[in-house]
């Protein structure tokens, strides 16, 4: 009867432990596949070891982070990581909004453009990378083919070949793969704003632009906000797409601190610099995040 009355998850004085007990999957869960890793990457990255063997610990040593501060390659990936997420993030969010606001008019045809925006974010990287890997071929590319056809240039560009080409087709192909979802959060937050404001406002002779600068920016700013952390957060960890298409190369120009991880990992076998690497890109997104967070996730209204 007393284990009956200590098992009684009804009572209010144990509502709370219901919660608990709910939850305790879901903690574990997370433990299992994200702290523990997590701590063991931490604890690997203070070991200087090649390759790790069960049941063998290496002495403790800062020498993985004394090399990686100091390495002129870690610094170069910081810079080529820097500029991929302020270029990819900028024309993402340029992109996505634009044909939010797009199809968020009434028009013939407006199912048929919104299943056209979300169809590069259905479409797996891997498939978007050989599609554009074709576009940027050197030989036959269509986009080398445009560019002479419009003046721009009096023969084909080696765009995976060449430091300066590759970083931007590596850009412009993670903005196509990038900016439906832009498009698609910012279409949610458009669809609930009040159309009653947008009503009074031309009542008192707002134009387009003012309307948009006063009414739907502010109400948006929460949902911009939110959204930029994730496109930013996806940038700092996306993979396949400059693995595939350009390597990490040429000459490191396109080498960011995801591609350093792998290629310091199973390609050197240098898993304690790895470590240390996939850690200090860790503590990059996490104060990124509360910075981004504690800014632009503020209504501005």
């Amino acid at each position: 009867m007393a284990r009956r009355k200590l098992l009684d998850l009804a009572r209010p004085s144990r509502q709370h432990l219901l919660g608990y007990i709910l939850l305790a999957p879901a903690v574990l869960l997370v433990g299992l596949i994200v702290v523990y890793p997590l701590l063991m990457s931490i604890d690997l990255s203070l070991q200087n070891v090649k390759l790790p063997r069960p049941g063998q610990h290496a002495p403790y040593t800062a020498a993985n982070y004394s090399k990686l501060f100091s390495s002129q390659e870690f610094w170069m990936a910081c810079w080529v990581t820097l500029k991929l997420v302020v270029a990819v993030t900028i024309g993402s969010l340029i992109v996505g909004v634009g044909s939010a606001l797009l199809v968020n008019n009434r028009f013939r045809g407006r199912t048929l453009a919104r299943l056209a925006i979300a169809l590069p974010w259905a479409v797996p990287e891997i498939i978007a990378v050989v599609i554009f890997a074709r576009i940027f071929d050197t030989s036959f590319g269509l986009l080398g083919w445009l560019f002479i056809k419009l003046g721009l240039t009096d023969r084909m560009i080696a765009w995976v070949s060449t430091p300066g080409p590759a970083f931007w087709a590596v850009t412009m192909t993670m903005i196509w793969k990038g900016f439906p979802f832009v498009s698609i959060m910012t279409l949610a937050g458009l669809q609930s704003i009040p159309s009653d404001y947008y009503a009074a406002a031309r009542v008192d002779g707002a134009n387009a632009i003012q309307r948009f600068r006063w009414i739907t920016l502010p109400l948006l700013m929460p949902v911009l906000g939110v959204t930029l952390v994730l496109v930013v957060l996806w940038v700092f960890r996306d993979f396949s797409i400059i693995k595939t298409l350009t390597e990490g190369g040429p000459l490191k120009a396109t080498q960011t601190l995801s591609i350093m991880t792998y290629d310091q990992a199973f390609g050197f076998f240098n898993f304690g610099y790895a470590s240390a690497v996939g850690v200090v890109t860790l503590v990059i997104c996490i104060v990124a995040s509360l910075l981004m967070l504690g800014r632009g996730s503020k209504a501005m209204y």
